[in-house]
């Protein structure tokens, strides 16, 4: 088979929130073609590879990525024409040499990244492959899966933070349907609690209260995590289903964007709570409510906090490091020595490359933690990370509210996954039974 990469092409396309982002085409062996857009962050770790931005104010706010759309098209292009798109790795560790910095800061993960997809996604295509199945070989040197391991929808239906910019400082409240036989019928009940959701917070809130965030979730104008945790509560009920068994909470409370550096504070419910104080909140909601996964509940740099809670909490509840560990597998080796996690949340854009964001996800199973597969709150259409999680068997991933097109684009695909796999597809009950397919 030919595999060399014949042509690359970049340039801008609008995300989901009217900022630009990269897309790129690339041409590889007999005139295969493909295509990949990158996603991009609101609430972003420090240490997450460089989102490299233009900065001319006269142009999208400075949001600009014309200088990323170069780096592809006059100095990427260079380094990876004529190279085998079917050894990533190759591919993959030539961009970051050329680049020379420890995080993508000259060329640009989102330049990298952009291009990294696109080799993926040629290699399988020419081989007739579809993308989850090579992505599964990837990860397991070519061998095969028996079955795969369907992701539970953990759907962003409420949202507080910078996700809504009102008061309520948790930033992502969501959803998972571990009661559901299988994948479709997860987006299903998925849906009717959040259509359901929206009658609830009319009632109550007023029909102007119905307005939604980044993700797709509401933002009603509310002020504390009980309240918002109430409404999801009640909705559950009323679309029929029993918390805690049908359906389970999840939290993303994002607690970067609501920590004071200097005062090594949190301000959160009004009130201003130190890091001690905030772990013995968080054991409180978690003891109050069916919440079995919490995502970033400390600063970027609460390692210790992270350890806390994770003590305190044992295994009822997944504590799951995003802008803690940001894909990076230094970060992520940091978290399990001092044992301050039992997940990762794996974003391809937080390192810029599908093989390192291939090795953060073998680290993580090889150590007995989960992952969870997640979206950015700048999303486009592009639906490689539905066969991603799919190919990693993660079990896991995160990837907005069942609205909206650029986030139903990865639960779309994954229903239709699901139908393609047949019998060779599994759902999961409970976290538990990841660990088979890893």
């Amino acid at each position: 088979m030919n595999f060399e990469i014949k042509k690359i092409h970049a340039r801008w396309i609008i995300d989901s929130r009217g900022n630009p982002t990269v897309e790129c085409d690339m041409w590889a062996g007999d005139n295969v073609f493909v295509r990949a857009a990158v996603p991009s962050g609101a609430s972003t770790g420090e240490a997450e590879a460089v989102e490299l931005r233009d900065n001319d104010p006269s142009k999208f706010g400075g949001k600009g990525v014309l200088k990323a759309v170069e780096n592809i098209n006059s100095k990427i292009s260079k380094i990876v024409i004529g190279m085998d798109c079917s050894n990533q790795k190759a591919i993959d560790q030539a961009m970051i040499n050329a680049d020379g910095t420890p995080n993508k800061g000259n060329f640009g993960a989102n330049a990298i990244l952009a291009v990294s997809m696109c080799a993926m996604k040629a290699a399988a295509k020419i081989q007739n492959k579809p993308l989850y199945q090579y992505v599964y070989e990837l990860a397991h040197e070519g061998r095969t899966a028996e079955r795969y391991l369907m992701p539970i929808p953990s759907s962003n239906v409420l949202n507080g933070g910078k996700h809504a910019g009102g008061d309520l400082a948790p930033q992502e409240f969501m959803i998972q349907a571990i009661g559901a036989p299988n994948f479709r019928e997860a987006i299903r009940m998925t849906a009717e609690v959040y259509h359901t959701m929206k009658k609830v917070i009319k009632e109550q809130y007023g029909a102007t209260s119905v307005n939604v965030g980044d993700e797709g979730g509401f933002a009603p104008a509310l002020t504390t995590t009980r309240e918002a945790l109430d409404i999801i509560m009640e909705s559950i009920k009323k679309a029929g289903y029993n918390p805690g068994s049908d359906i389970v909470l999840a939290m993303d409370p994002a607690a970067s964007e609501f920590f004071d550096k200097e005062k090594q504070v949190y301000y959160i419910d009004g009130k201003t709570l130190k890091p001690s104080e905030l772990v013995d909140y968080w054991v409180k909601i978690i003891d109050e409510y069916p919440i079995k996964s919490m995502e970033d509940p400390f600063d970027e740099e609460g390692w210790t906090e992270f350890a806390a809670l994770k003590a305190k909490i044992g295994d009822r509840c997944q504590i799951i490091g995003d802008d803690l560990t940001v894909t990076n597998v230094q970060r992520l080796q940091k978290a399990i020595d001092m044992n301050a996690i039992s997940s990762l949340l794996l974003k391809i854009n937080q390192i810029g490359t599908i093989t390192e964001a291939i090795d953060a996800a073998k680290l993580t199973f090889k150590n007995g933690y989960t992952v969870m597969v997640s979206h950015r709150s700048g999303e486009t259409c592009d639906n490689t990370i539905a066969d991603i999680v799919v190919g990693l068997c993660t079990g896991q991933i995160k990837s907005g509210a069942p609205c909206r097109a650029d986030r139903l684009s990865k639960y779309n695909q994954l229903i239709r996954i699901e139908e393609e796999l047949g019998e060779k597809a599994f759902y999961p009950k409970e976290y538990a039974e990841f660990k088979e397919f890893q």
